[in-house]
């Protein structure tokens, strides 16, 4: 399969990994550029000193194009940059803050420079920076979000019209149907979070993997919007977050109660009880774990038979 995404990033598929905290180390990075898509490291949960590990295993593991996913928040950012830039990093991710503040310095290093947005001003604004594309995250996603609450079905046409840059489409996607659908409206590729963070190789606890499985329809929420809007799985410390916000919580008493390291203790180290369960909404519909192979096969297979149904009842 070609298009823009797949020449940009020299990949088979256009299907790319989300670069999850606690999800997204070598394995599942490595495994998922090895099946024809692009894997990535996701730095938001890492030191320097771990990723600088976890891309040299990746080199080891694939010799094929794989990224990081670096949130601009990040409280060690220079160092981080410095780290990519070494170790010759090809395509980085950018979140959470202003492409302008790097998309330059590392396209003159090489590095393709792709940000994330949940909204067609913010794609306004990485066109403008020189971004070579743009993800566009829907609120159905797992994790941190826009405050927008714009639904992936929704945002894709609105930043299609906005920008003429490959545009690649996340939140809610987690089969060859979606990616369908996803290329109906505009998109060139597809983001998954939650389908890869459900996988074998996925760094995830097997606690937090199990119980994300069996999760049913509406058992996640959009909470934390006054500190940064967070879809995460019900459990006691969602329901305790939520009270508090109906209850009208400040952001300070929301960020105390938070503490440090949520998303560690839930995702990483599977306490079920009192840990963040980031995770999509498309979590309902994955009752097993499977391997990336499977995963990646799976979706593609079904993309190519919706083509096909489509160009044969078209005729051509």
């Amino acid at each position: 399969m070609q298009n823009r995404i797949c020449s940009l990033l020299n990949i088979e598929y256009p299907i790319i990994q989300g670069g999850m905290v606690w999800c997204s180390g070598w394995r599942l990075a490595s495994a998922v550029s090895n099946a024809g898509g692009l894997g990535l490291l996701g730095a938001g949960s890492m030191h320097p000193e771990t990723l600088k590990e976890h891309i040299q295993k990746c080199k080891q593991a694939t010799h094929k194009p794989f990224g990081v996913n670096v949130p601009l928040n990040y409280p060690q950012i220079d160092e981080l940059m410095n780290l990519i830039l070494d170790e010759k990093i090809e395509i980085v991710f950018t979140s959470a803050g202003n492409p302008k503040l790097w998309t330059k310095r590392l396209q003159n290093e090489g590095i393709k420079v792709i940000h994330v947005v949940s909204s067609s001003y913010f794609a306004g604004k990485c066109e403008e920076a020189g971004v070579d594309a743009i993800v566009c995250e829907g609120f159905e996603a797992g994790g941190h979000n826009g405050r927008e609450e714009t639904t992936t079905l929704c945002l894709i046409p609105t930043v299609r019209k906005t920008t003429s840059l490959p545009l690649i489409a996340a939140g809610g996607i987690g089969s060859g149907a979606a990616m369908m659908a996803a290329f109906c409206l505009g998109a060139e590729g597809v983001q998954m979070g939650t389908r890869f963070a459900l996988t074998l190789e996925s760094s995830a606890s097997d606690a937090f993997k199990n119980h994300c499985i069996n999760l049913k329809e509406g058992e996640t929420k959009l909470l934390l919007k006054k500190v940064m809007p967070t879809r995460l799985a019900k459990n006691a410390f969602s329901e305790q977050v939520e009270q508090m916000e109906n209850a009208g919580a400040s952001e300070n008493d929301l960020r105390n109660f938070l503490g440090r390291g949520r998303a560690k203790k839930g995702i990483f180290e599977g306490d079920l009880k009192e840990g963040e369960l980031e995770i999509g909404q498309i979590a309902s519909q994955i009752d097993k774990l499977q391997s990336v192979q499977e995963v990646m096969k799976e979706i593609m297979d079904e993309f190519h038979q919706i083509h096909r149904c489509i160009k044969e009842e078209k005729g051509f």
